[in-house]
């Protein structure tokens, strides 16, 4: 028998979804089985699927110790990470960082422990903020991911209720997102917002097209030219949706790709320029929060990275602020 005692950052979720989370060897068909034959408890009554837990419940779960697999020790998987990281703001919900290009968000692969979101866990495990052996299930998480080599503001979410609420706001777009790229070209218009459909290929790849089709999905990308140096365009871009590689694919198909984007860009135009990871920033963040929630103390507030290095490069002495 294996016991959880619902904490703060259990609470407010259905029990089948904490339970998928807590014990993640457990099959969903044995998962709704056990909670029909009452081999999984709560309170020390029937179980329900839909039920949402409570702070301080108690979860019962008679079943097999195969399914409940060792935690690993924190120092064996994120302590090392470095705590190197530009925080932009903090508080007690949430932290924004301003990424560096070259670092993954999450973890891609097997050689690659030194991630951001590691370094951001690292930094708070450090600081007593994040205590692994307290929680059932919860670690922090990032709100908003940036492509490895994109570089910007992240959100991460230092509680289960920060991470729902600041998740429901960048849904709702009352969290705005702003982002800052150089193109080797220009759009054929200055400014505008523009629709396209956007679908997930193969090579973690996506493709455009201009009206709807079966499996495509809708894109809205508002921009305007800010600058212009020799054959260079400096170009502010707002998402009304944010898809994969929206910008990167979108911008592309409108005829202003990211200089040094190898995926969708301008080859020729990377190599005459020397460059070769994408010049793109996710600039700003602001608030415009609607309603009570942990972070409305935020609303009306502007966030903004400090520097965006190929702006100082190509195009110095332009305010960005």
């Amino acid at each position: 028998m294996k016991k959880f005692v619902i904490g703060t950052n259990d609470s407010g979720q259905r029990a089948d979804k904490f339970i998928s989370k807590a014990v993640p060897k457990l099959p969903k068909s044995l998962l709704y089985k056990y909670i029909r034959k009452k081999r999984i408890k709560l309170n020390g009554k029937r179980c329900e699927i839909s039920t949402v837990l409570c702070e301080g419940d108690v979860l019962e779960m008679y079943i097999n110790d195969e399914f409940f697999s060792e935690r690993s020790r924190p120092e064996e998987s994120f302590v090392p990470c470095s705590t190197d990281i530009d925080i932009v703001y903090e508080d007690c919900n949430i932290i924004i960082v301003n990424k560096r290009p070259g670092i993954d968000v999450h973890k891609s692969c097997a050689e690659t422990e030194d991630t951001l979101i590691g370094r951001i866990k690292s930094y708070l495990y450090k600081n007593g903020e994040y205590v692994p052996e307290k929680e059932n299930c919860f670690s922090p998480a990032v709100c908003n991911r940036l492509d490895r080599n994109t570089s910007g503001l992240v959100i991460a979410a230092k509680n289960a209720q920060a991470l729902r609420e600041v998740n429901e706001k960048i849904r709702n777009r009352e969290i705005k997102k702003t982002y800052l790229y150089v193109s080797p070209s220009a759009p054929d218009k200055s400014f505008g917002t523009e629709r396209a459909y956007l679908k997930k290929g193969g090579h973690n790849q996506v493709d455009i097209s201009p009206s709807e089709k079966n499996g495509y999905k809708e894109i809205i990308t508002g921009y305007r030219v800010l600058a212009q140096n020799g054959g260079l365009n400096l170009i502010e871009v707002r998402l009304i949706t944010g898809r994969t590689h929206q910008i990167r694919a979108h911008m592309a198909y409108m005829g202003a790709p990211v200089l040094g984007d190898g995926k969708y860009g301008n080859i020729e135009a990377n190599k005459k320029y020397k460059v070769f990871r994408q010049l793109l920033c996710a600039f700003s963040l602001e608030f415009e929060i609607e309603g009570e929630c942990c972070i409305s103390s935020l609303k009306g507030r502007r966030f903004v990275c400090p520097e965006v290095d190929f702006v100082s490069k190509y195009f110095k002495g332009f305010d960005i602020t």
